[in-house]
């Protein structure tokens, strides 16, 4: 192993360990591993590494260019209603029972998402999800997780699918490669689509639980997401000198009393014998209703997000909504202190939900993430006014699209047709054909550029164009061809000549869906295409059935919520604790392994 090799291997290491730990944000660590290699290409005397212009060269791969045009027609025809008005046509669907109206939205879904960017579809479906959940009689638990899937279902049977596919499609061109044609993932892709979704209809009524929503429910009844809120007790308050529970406080009200704090300080006295006194504030959890109850009680108030003395809940202020952070919302990534949420929404931010957990006491201090929960309470018109957002999404409505943007539907959607046509033709390429299509709606008026610009997911961009330039690194030094090597090593003791191909797959495919499990499928997609291409070099073998076991495999992330982006934002709005996705995702992982090692060889022969 030569020096350049190790460097390789030591910053490999170094973006695996930050992509989890989540200290920086994906782009940033990106970009601190590209300006290493920046630096090292500069150093006298380095002969097996990338120069400097190979490295910034990869800013003009024509892959990430078309994964930004596909964000920008993506966005066009979702702002529309398009997306919209197609999911809530699911609504109109006969009673046939909770498995039967899951199998239609599994597989309206899938189709979207075979022809779109996949978490939109997810984003926008949540209402309809939730609402055929609740015609079914079942809990939006055994809905969500499976919208989620179907999406990247759908995702894996077509070129533009998912950003993995076009990812992984242009890499296997830099490498030599004839790209992968619009349908050509489909022929694996569809029949593990087919599996996937009669396993998951037949599967999730049995192993989901029953986690209701807040869309669902404000009942409060068991499993319904909890919120931990603030609540102040003011001066001549009836439930000054009485114990909390006397109070109305307690199990009995459906609330737990985390902390109370006076004057700023926290009180240690047991809290069955604590008697209340003017200016106690209290950190409550419990689930809606019982927040809403605080409301009813004299002289008691919920604090405001802002903390400012005196910015409680008015009376008519006692709508409470759910709403979910989009994926290229303005607020991401912002505080909701910094953003003047009451101001700006004219609505309260009770509580914050990530992933499973309750971000309670200082909440509005930490910057909001796509894919965050946010109980609302507020006015009925300011709730009412979310509808017309892209930044928040209700989870019980749909976003409505104005009148204009509805006109521009025909244009947007015959443009999206046409990119697609002309490159499953093969008349041109697909980034040019996506290129020219963004360029067209901005040209008739149909989308502004403003709008175009913002709806790219730039960070997601930077991180695409860095890894890409580690993966260069791991090329030229020889890094991927020495894990390459190894890997066929020690599978020569472990394997026949005959079986060596087929176990290499399995692999190459199992390799990928751990990583992508904990690690963005992008940069999943990125580090082991140099590997697998590798591999069949070593063996002899033709490279493309070993890609599309790459490309597949980075976007199987069923067993873990942040295995998909899809299944992060379904993470919180179904109320789901991370082994959910564990028992029903691991057996479906171990099907599409058992899919993809079949069916990939027989589409394309390991020779």
């Amino acid at each position: 192993m030569t020096w350049e090799i190790a460097v390789v291997f030591a910053l490999v290491a170094f973006a695996l360990v930050q992509f989890v730990r989540e200290r920086w944000p994906l782009d940033l660590t990106g970009l601190v591993v590209f300006a290493i290699l920046l630096l090292i290409s500069r150093l006298p005397g380095v002969s097996s590494f990338p120069e400097t212009g190979q490295l910034l060269k990869v800013f003009a791969n024509a892959a990430p260019l078309t994964v930004a045009a596909m964000f920008v027609l993506t966005y066009a025809l979702e702002r529309t209603g398009a997306i919209s008005r197609a999911l809530v046509a699911l609504e109109r669907v006969g009673n046939i029972g909770p498995r039967g109206l899951l199998l239609i939205m599994m597989l309206g879904a899938g189709v979207l998402s075979a022809f779109i960017n996949n978490t939109p579809v997810v984003v926008v479906g949540l209402p309809v999800a939730i609402h055929l959940a609740k015609r079914a009689g079942v809990p939006a638990s055994i809905f969500l997780i499976p919208l989620s899937y179907a999406a990247v279902f759908g995702g894996c049977c077509t070129l533009v699918g998912t950003s993995t596919n076009i990812l992984g499609s242009g890499l296997l061109a830099d490498a030599g490669q004839k790209p992968l044609g619009m349908f050509e993932i489909g022929a694996v892709g569809l029949p593990l689509a087919i599996i996937g979704t009669l396993y998951t209809v037949w599967a999730a009524p049995k192993l989901l639980p029953a986690r209701k929503t807040l869309a669902e429910d404000l009942g409060g009844e068991e499993g319904i997401s909890e919120y931990a809120v603030e609540a102040i007790v003011h001066d001549n308050s009836p439930v000054v000198g009485k114990t909390l529970l006397d109070a109305g406080f307690g199990p009995r009200a459906g609330m737990r009393i985390i902390e109370v704090l006076r004057r700023g300080e926290p009180v240690f006295e047991p809290l069955d014998s604590l008697r209340l006194e003017a200016g106690d504030q209290l950190i409550i959890a419990g689930a809606p209703k019982s927040v809403a109850a605080i409301l009813g009680m004299q002289g008691v108030n919920l604090k405001a997000e802002s903390g400012k003395a005196g910015q409680f809940l008015a009376a008519h202020e006692t709508h409470l909504a759910e709403a979910i952070v989009g994926p290229l919302s303005e607020i991401s990534g912002r505080s909701i202190r910094d953003i003047n949420f009451r101001q700006r929404f004219g609505l309260v931010v009770l509580a914050v939900h990530r992933r499973g957990l309750n971000l309670s006491r200082g909440f509005e201090s930490v910057p909001l993430q796509a894919g965050d929960t946010l109980l609302l309470m507020g006015s009925e018109a300011s709730i009412n006014q979310l509808r017309r957002s892209s930044d928040l999404l209700l989870l019980d409505r749909t976003r409505v699209p104005t009148s204009a943007q509805k006109a521009s539907a025909p244009l947007v959607f015959a443009t999206l047709a046409a990119v697609i046509a002309v490159s499953a033709f093969e008349l041109l390429p697909i980034e040019i054909a996506a290129i020219a299509g963004c360029v067209l709606l901005m040209v008739t008026g149909a989308i502004k550029p403003r709008e175009a610009y913002a709806s790219v997911d730039w960070p997601l961009m930077f991180l695409i164009y860095t890894t890409i330039a580690l993966g260069v690194a791991m090329e030229t030094t020889g890094a991927a061809n020495y894990i390459a090597q190894n890997l066929v090593g020690i599978s020569a003791g472990w394997f026949s000549e005959a079986w060596k191909p087929i176990a290499m797959l399995a692999v190459i495919y199992i390799l990928t869906v751990v990583i992508t499990e904990v690690l963005s499928n992008n940069a999943t997609v990125v580090l082991m295409m140099p590997i697998a291409i590798g591999i069949a070099l070593q063996l002899g073998l033709d490279p493309r059935p070993f890609a599309v076991a790459i490309i597949l495999g980075s976007s199987a992330g069923f067993a873990t919520p942040i295995g998909y982006q899809t299944n992060t934002f379904v993470y919180s709005a179904g109320g789901y604790r991370f082994g959910d996705f564990f028992r029903i995702g691991l057996p479906l992982n171990l099907l599409y392994l058992v899919g993809a090692v079949v069916i990939i060889p027989w589409v394309w022969p390991l020779k």
